[in-house]
Parts: C-alpha cells; sequence; structure tokens
C-alpha cells in the first residue's frame, strides 16, 4: 500500500519538472491528500519512500517526533546544534526529567527500535553546514523546530532579544535557501505559533481571512500580533515563508502551534534513556507543565494576574501525529498551508483548577496562589480559534481532562526530588528588559 502512495508522489514531482500548469499538479497532489488519509499511520512502513529532516531534533517536539516518525518508517535525520542544552546551563536550569546526550540518545534508539537516525551537528545559521547536511541527506520533507522558543528568554535582555530574532528569523531564511538550492522538491514545514495571532476580539481562523472592504473582497494572511520578540520572529518566518513560497514555487506548511504539555510518547518510553525533556523553570516551563510541577512538590501554582489569558493546548502526542499528517500531505507547489495545531482551549485558571482536582486525587494537596503578572498581556479577553483542518485530515485528539492529568503528576511526583524551587517563580519582567550598558549604568 505503501508504496502505491510513493509511486503517486513521484509522479506528480515528474509532471511538475515537464511544465504542466500547477493547477494541473495541484489536482495530482489533493489526490494523494485524500490517499494519504488511511488507517495504517502506525504501519512500520507507513512513511516508506519519505526522508524526513527534523532541524531542533534535539528539543522537546523535536525529540519525540523524530522517534514517532523513525518508527513508523521514515528515514529521519536530526539537525541541532545543542544550544538549548548550553541555555540551561548559562542561566543554572534543567530537565525536570534526566535526559541523555544527544549521541546516547541516538545509539540507544538504534538498539531498542533497530532504525538509524542520521545526526548532524551544526548550526542553521551557518549556511555552508546547512547546504552539506541537505545535500549529504536529500530531504523530502523538512520539519523546523530549530528556533529559540521562548517568550521570556527573548525578553530578558537587548542580547537575547537580538539573538532570538537573528537565530529564528535568519535560521528559516537560510532553510528555505537551502530548499530552493539543494532540495526545491522537498516540503518545508515549519513550527509557528498561535502567539503569532495574539489575543483578537474576533474570531482566530487557519491562518487566511477573507475580508470584504470597500465593495472589494480577498483572501489575506490573518492580522499577526506577537506578544514578545519571540512571538514577532514567528510572524517575520510567517512572512518569509509566504513570499519565498510565491516566488520560488515552493511547497510549505505553517503549523501554528499551541502550547504543548506531557512527558510521554509510546517511543520515548521505550527505555530511560530516551526519556524526553521537560522544562519547569519560568523562563523555558509552560504554565501547564510548571503547574503540576508545583502541585507534585507542594508549591502553590502561580497564576500571573487575573489567571483569563487564554490559550490554545495539545498533548505532546498529538503534536507528533500532527507533523506525520502534515508530511503524508504536502502542500501543493506555489501555496503555503496553515494548519492552528492545538486541540482545546483553557484560561490559566481553568487550568488551575483541573490541576487542583487531579492532584487531590492522587493524594496531593495543590494550592493557587496569583502573583503580579511580569507580561504585558490581556488578562481577561475574547479567544476563540478555529481548529479543524488537521481533524479534517485524520487528527483524534487526545483531551486532557480525566486521567491523563493523573497519570502526569505521577510521573512527575517521580522525578519531584529534581525540582530547584527557586526556578519556579517568574524571573522575567516583560517591561524591565534591558541592555547591559543600562544595567552597568544604573
Amino acid at each position: 500500500m505503501c508504496d502505491f502512495f510513493v509511486l503517486i508522489a513521484r509522479a506528480a514531482t515528474a509532471l511538475s519538472k515537464k511544465s504542466f500548469t500547477n493547477a494541473r499538479v495541484s489536482r495530482i497532489e489533493r489526490a494523494i491528500v485524500t490517499a494519504a488519509h488511511r488507517p495504517d499511520a502506525d504501519a512500520p512502513d507507513a512513511g516508506k519512500g519519505q526522508r524526513v529532516m527534523i532541524i531542533g531534533g534535539d528539543g522537546y517536539c523535536g525529540w519525540a517526533t523524530a522517534l514517532h516518525l523513525s518508527k513508523r518508517g521514515y528515514a529521519v535525520s536530526i539537525v541541532d546544534n545543542l544550544c538549548r542544552r548550553q541555555m540551561d546551563d548559562q542561566l543554572g536550569f534543567n530537565s525536570l526529567s534526566p535526559i541523555k546526550g544527544i549521541h546516547e540518545r541516538v545509539r540507544r534508539w538504534k538498539e531498542v527500535s533497530g532504525c538509524d537516525i542520521d545526526l548532524f551537528v551544526g548550526d542553521v545559521c551557518d549556511y555552508e553546514f546547512l547546504g552539506a547536511a541537505f545535500k549529504k541527506f536529500q530531504p523530502t520533507a523538512c520539519v523546523h523546530f530549530g528556533e529559540q522558543r521562548s517568550a521570556p528568554y527573548s525578553m530578558m535582555d537587548r542580547t537575547r532579544a537580538v539573538f532570538t530574532q537573528t537565530n529564528n528569523v535568519m535560521g528559516t531564511i537560510n532553510v528555505l535557501y537551502a530548499i530552493k538550492e539543494f532540495a526545491p522538491e522537498c516540503h518545508c514545514i515549519k513550527l509557528g505559533t498561535m502567539g503569532e495571532y495574539g489575543t483578537p476580539n474576533i474570531d482566530i481562523e487557519e491562518g487566511y481571512i477573507t475580508i470584504t472592504h470597500n465593495g472589494r473582497t480577498d483572501t489575506l494572511p490573518y492580522p499577526k500580533q506577537g506578544g514578545s520578540f519571540y512571538h514577532l520572529s514567528k510572524c517575520h518566518d510567517s512572512a518569509n515563508m509566504l513570499f519565498c513560497t510565491k516566488a520560488w514555487n515552493l511547497r510549505t506548511t505553517d503549523l501554528n502551534q499551541g502550547v504543548v504539555y506531557g512527558l510521554s510518547t509510546d517511543e520515548t518510553d521505550m527505555h530511560p534513556d530516551l526519556v524526553n525533556r521537560l522544562d519547569y523553570d519560568a523562563v523555558f516551563g509552560t504554565a501547564l507543565n510548571r503547574f503540576c510541577i508545583q502541585a507534585a512538590v507542594g508549591h502553590p501554582m502561580t497564576v500571573y494576574g487575573k489567571g483569563g489569558q487564554t490559550r490554545g493546548f495539545l498533548n505532546i502526542k498529538d503534536t507528533v501525529r500532527c507533523i506525520q499528517i502534515a508530511c503524508d500531505n504536502p502542500a501543493p507547489y506555489g501555496e503555503m498551508k496553515i494548519y492552528n495545531q492545538f486541540t482545546e482551549q483553557f484560561s490559566v485558571n481553568e487550568l488551575a483548577e483541573m490541576i487542583t482536582e487531579a492532584g487531590k486525587k492522587i493524594g496531593l494537596n495543590p494550592e493557587v496562589i496569583s502573583v503580579p503578572n511580569p507580561r504585558t498581556e490581556m488578562e481577561e479577553h475574547y479567544y476563540n480559534a478555529k481548529n479543524s483542518k488537521l481533524q479534517d485530515l485524520g487528527l483524534e485528539p487526545i483531551n486532557m481532562r480525566g486521567e491523563f492529568l493523573e497519570e502526569l503528576l505521577k510521573q512527575i511526583v517521580t522525578y519531584k526530588d529534581r525540582v530547584d524551587q527557586r526556578l519556579i517563580l517568574p524571573g522575567v519582567n516583560w517591561k524591565e528588559s534591558s541592555s547591559v550598558a543600562e544595567v552597568m549604568a544604573k
């Protein structure tokens, strides 16, 4: 069955090279989309014929995705400069779960699964390195997680703000050039963020919005309102991707991901050396993961301000399935698909309530306190984001409520002796972000 999909994909590629119109190629690829929505997505040869480069494959989402695809027959390579580990060393942080080095991780995966993962250690901002990796691996899809992904980190000071924008925006431009020059048939799958949209007082569409203005109608990219230098870097990425897609006839997918939570996937549970990282500090830890860890160690859950801030959330197990769906359903040449990648919406107060209820069921006594909000954001607002496209392609969401939170709390309790409670409270204030020169002048 999988060979059939590979043959269709090759036929579509061949047609595109023979000066057929993009419209005809698009019709063929849409037929592939229909065929790729299949029941054998977990088969060991589900990804046969696909070569997926995962940039940022040593990170939280990237590592889980690499193992998920590798187990299902996709040829996988990881590209990573390991800077996320260096940031922990610089700031005195640590993953709650004890993670192994990337070389040991890849070796253990080979022992446990029998599957190889190619490893390229280097920086995507180094175009010579990136081009060499593309030429050697020849990906059919490139999944780009490889960015500085923390809003608080980007707001710590001028140096980290500039690093975030330079690393993220320039790195993505390099990836787009590498595809153009070395793998023009490669499908670029970029991890964006729901934070690009901000919190508008209208419904959030999936990437595009149709507007009628002064009697004329057009479909345009949904307005962006990034709330930090990190979020703004993602807005720039989306604009650059859309431009390159049209200018160079690329095929790209922008995944605006919500807040990811959870520790385990089926693959990371296969051996202790494959465990994923779990951040709980106030810089890299997401609200849900931080709240669970606070509840597990007896520290009050710290709700920022009024707690009405509402966001989209998804389980790490859903993240890896969303990436697989994107790989199996490439955009037509010259088009950029945009999906809102989340499964549920909750306010911060609702998260605290659910964790309190789950904690009591396993013998914990969670408490909640309100702390001054270090961010510049609306604490009470309208929020209704659309998220149907991935589910239309076969995603079956995992719900947060019920036994899941209880199991997550139990997992966290096993690591609670590794928690440094000094890292839990907020330490980065949006309004106090400054430069070294300003600090020295004080």
